[in-house]
């Protein structure tokens, strides 16, 4: 991966919450933000917006796999403003709602619990 676009993925996973446009982030390479965006798209195989939409996205469920936080906070902290599009963007992602992710998830990981002790006690 070329350096630059290698120091903007950085950038981005640490900032996905916050808005970004190439305007911002191509002084950060010393690129233009038409020649970034052109590079970005080569590089990563998609636009800057789907990329940190992607980001939040998977930011989005390990939080509802580790945190008892809501669903609205999740959203709120994963950078999604409007509750229609996260939950949209998540169903197209993860074929599931965050809420219907999370009742899967807690259930999955309580069958594992469950088979773990029954070996045990075995």
């Amino acid at each position: 991966m070329d350096h630059r676009i290698g120091k903007i993925v950085n950038h981005l996973n640490s900032h996905f919450q916050q808005r970004v446009s190439f305007h911002e982030i191509a002084p950060m390479v010393n690129l233009s933000p038409s020649r970034l965006r052109h590079i970005f798209r080569m590089e990563v195989g998609m636009s800057l917006a789907q990329y940190v939409k992607l980001l939040r996205l998977n930011r989005a469920r390990e939080l509802l796999e580790s945190t008892f936080l809501s669903v609205k906070q999740i959203q709120v902290i994963t950078g999604m403003n409007d509750e229609s599009h996260f939950f949209r963007d998540f169903k197209r992602v993860y074929n599931l709602t965050p809420t219907q992710y999370r009742e899967v998830y807690v259930d999955t990981y309580r069958q594992k619990d469950s088979a773990k002790i029954d070996k045990q006690g075995q």
